[in-house]
């Protein structure tokens, strides 16, 4: 089934899986994915053949009456999970996991399709702190629902995505099969380079065609939007000379183009402190990466339209997937079906 296979894209975001799993010669039927932006983004950047079904909500979603597919693909919401989001909502005294209503029970709803539906196989992704959180109470209830409840044999592992792009982000990947042994991780072909940020850069020579929302001019240069402002800059490098003083590693992430940077996260809107790209020496004031470098940054073709403003690109880059991680991942496990 390594080609011609239907998938469905839940919790879909901008497109990242869905294109990883077309790239691996899969047909998407029915898509979910409730931001606005979200959906501008992903409308604009797929067509809707005939047949292909979109719910905004996925706990709406009559599991009893979906087009035929083989694949579910999910990444459910991670924010009541990851590391950042517990440190948050434990400050705030608010519940995080599954005891956070809004998001921490959509994986229920993941079961209560993968019940109903029963297709051949899934693969859900989330931030790599799934495993540990509750004490890892949360990911042994998770596990125990899709391999004794639903009778799936579940393989997972977590991935660092630096061997695809100039980035360290370390994601948790689920993979389900109905039929026949688990899923083998040690399959997927892992590139043996390491590419770095020079990759995702504008290069500001004149080789790349202008994109005049993010560069202009005969040699392509970056907006000078892109630059930190003067009190931007100088606020990151107080805190980070506080923390350093404290004894704490927090503080911006400055790199040049032979460097691999740090996680993009959802937050990079606000300072785009944790990827900072150096201008000439020391002196000059680092800018923050573009959306096209983001985009690029999570493995994401630069026919991807970006359509929205900065900073719902920088939240939906900074949500999505490693689209060639998702790729070889896709690859081998629909090859593995037969």
């Amino acid at each position: 089934m390594s080609r011609n296979f239907k998938f469905i894209d839940l919790f879909a975001g901008v497109g990242g899986t869905r294109i990883g799993f077309e790239n691996a010669g899969g047909k998407c039927v029915l898509t979910s994915e409730w931001d606005r932006y979200a959906q501008q983004s992903y409308i604009a950047n797929f067509d809707k053949p005939r047949g292909h079904v979109f719910i905004p909500d996925v706990r709406q979603l009559d599991a009893t009456n979906l087009p035929r597919y083989d694949v579910l693909v999910a990444g459910f919401p991670c924010q009541p999970f990851s590391a950042a989001g517990v440190s948050k909502k434990n400050s705030l005294g608010r519940p995080h996991g599954f005891l956070e209503k809004t998001q921490g029970t959509l994986f229920f709803d993941v079961a209560r399709i993968l019940k109903q539906s029963r297709p051949k196989a899934f693969l859900l992704e989330n931030v790599k702190n799934l495993l540990v959180h509750d004490n890892g109470q949360t990911f042994k209830t998770i596990l125990q629902i899709l391999r004794e409840d639903l009778a799936y044999e579940v393989s997972y592992r977590v991935i660092d995505s630096r061997p695809w792009v100039p980035q360290s982000r370390k994601r948790i990947y689920i993979a389900g099969v109905a039929k026949g042994a688990p899923f083998d991780f040690d399959l997927i072909n892992t590139p043996t380079t390491q590419p770095v940020l020079g990759s995702i850069l504008h290069p500001q020579n004149g080789s790349e065609e202008v994109e005049p929302r993010f560069t202009y001019g005969r040699y392509g240069r970056v907006h000078e939007k892109y630059t930190l402002g003067d009190r931007t800059w100088e606020y990151l490098q107080r805190h980070a000379e506080l923390h350093k003083n404290k004894g704490n590693g927090f503080g911006y992430g400055l790199f040049d183009r032979t460097g691999v940077s740090r996680t993009l996260s959802s937050r990079y809107y606000k300072d785009g402190s944790e990827i900072l790209i150096k201008r000439g020496n020391g002196r000059v004031k680092p800018r923050r990466l573009t959306p096209r470098e983001c985009a690029r940054l999570m493995g994401f073709p630069d026919n991807y339209n970006i359509v929205v403003s900065d900073t719902q690109a920088y939240k939906q880059f900074g949500n999505s997937v490693v689209v060639p991680v998702i790729s070889e991942i896709a690859t081998e496990l629909t090859r593995s079906l037969g």
